[in-house]
C-alpha cells in the first residue's frame, strides 16, 4: 500500500511540475513580450530557463535534503535525455533547421561545460568553490546571449500580451506549484528507491530526469511540429547550459555535493550525447530524420547499459 501512494505522489509531483512550468513559461514570455523582447531572446533565456525550473527546484531540493545522488543524476539524466529522447524524436517527426552559431558554437559549448562538470567531479564532490566557477561561466554565457540578442533583427512578437497583472501571477503561481512539485516529486521518488531497492542513482537518471523534462519535451515537440526549428533546439541547448551552469552552480553553493564514482560514467555518456548532436549537425546545420533515430537508438542502449 506504501509503494502505491509513493507512485501516486511521484505521479502528482509530474504534473505539478508540468503545470507549474507551463503557467512560468507563459507568464514570464508574456511579461517579455510586454516590454518589446524579442521571440530570439525569449527562446534562448525565458523558454530555455523556464522549462528547467523543474530540474533547478527539485535538484536544489535534493542537495537540501542530502540526496546528492538525486542531484547530480537528475541533471545528468535530464541532459542526456533532453538531447537523444527530446531532439531525437523532434527531429523524427521533422528535420530540424539549425542557425548558425548553434552548430558553431551553442552545441560545443555545451560539450565544453559538461567536460567541465567531469573534470569538477574528479575528486568525489562539487564545492563551493566549483560552484562559483560554474556560476561564472553562467554569467559569461548570459553576456554571450545578450551580445548576440543585440546583433540580431528584433522581429515582431506574435504573443498575445496578456495584463500585465495576470502575467505576474501567472509566473509567481507556476513558481510556487514548481517548488511544490520539486518537494513531492523527491520525497516520492527518495522513498521508491529506497522500497525497492534501487540506486537513487538510477531513480536519478531515470524516473525523476523524464518528470522533470517533460516541460522541454512538450515544448520541443510541439515547436517542431508547428515547423518552429528555432525554439525547439534552442530550447534544449539552452535547458542543457542552464542545467549545469546554473542548478548544479547553485546546488554547490548551499552544499558540497559528492560526485559518485559511478556518474563518471554518465557524465561521459552525457558528453558523448552533446559530441553526437554536433557531429551531426555539424556539416548541413540540419539535425535530420535519421540522426534524430539513431539519438533514439543510443538512449535505447544506454538506458539498457545502466539498467
Amino acid at each position: 500500500m506504501e509503494i502505491l501512494l509513493q507512485l501516486v505522489l511521484l505521479a502528482l509531483g509530474f504534473v505539478l511540475l508540468g503545470k507549474g512550468a507551463d503557467w512560468f513559461v507563459e507568464g514570464a514570455a508574456n511579461i517579455a513580450a510586454k516590454f518589446g523582447i524579442s521571440q530570439l531572446v525569449i527562446g534562448l533565456t525565458i523558454v530555455a530557463m523556464g522549462t528547467s525550473a523543474p530540474e533547478a527546484a527539485v535538484s536544489i531540493a535534493a542537495s537540501l535534503k542530502g540526496s546528492a545522488d538525486i542531484t547530480i543524476g537528475n541533471i545528468v539524466g535530464s541532459n542526456i535525455m533532453n538531447i537523444l529522447v527530446i531532439l531525437g524524436l523532434s527531429a523524427v517527426i521533422t528535420p530540424l533547421i539549425l542557425a548558425r552559431s548553434t552548430a558553431r558554437i551553442e552545441a560545443p559549448f555545451v560539450i565544453a561545460i559538461t567536460g567541465l562538470l567531469l573534470y569538477q567531479g574528479r575528486d568525489g564532490v562539487i564545492s563551493f568553490t566549483d560552484g562559483l566557477v560554474l556560476l561564472g561561466v553562467f554569467i559569461l554565457y548570459l553576456a554571450y546571449l545578450y551580445k548576440m540578442a543585440m546583433n540580431s533583427d528584433n522581429e515582431e512578437n506574435p504573443l498575445e500580451v496578456m495584463s500585465i497583472g495576470k502575467c505576474i501571477v501567472y509566473t509567481l503561481g507556476g513558481l510556487a506549484v514548481i517548488i511544490a512539485g520539486s518537494e513531492v516529486t523527491v520525497n516520492a521518488a527518495t522513498a521508491i528507491a529506497v522500497y525497492v531497492g534501487l540506486s537513487q542513482r538510477i531513480i536519478g537518471l531515470t524516473i525523476v530526469a523524464l518528470g522533470t523534462s517533460l516541460p522541454e519535451l512538450f515544448t520541443s515537440v510541439t515547436a517542431a511540429r508547428m515547423g518552429n526549428s528555432g525554439i525547439a533546439i534552442g530550447n534544449i541547448i539552452g535547458s542543457n547550459v542552464f542545467n549545469i551552469l546554473f542548478v548544479v552552480g547553485l546546488s554547490g553553493l548551499i552544499v558540497d555535493i559528492p560526485f559518485a564514482q559511478a556518474f563518471m560514467f554518465d557524465t561521459y555518456a552525457a558528453i558523448g550525447a552533446a559530441s553526437l548532436l554536433w557531429l551531426c549537425v555539424l556539416p548541413k546545420e540540419r539535425l535530420a530524420r535519421w540522426s534524430g533515430a539513431l539519438m533514439l537508438c543510443c538512449y535505447g542502449a544506454y538506458l539498457w547499459y545502466i539498467m
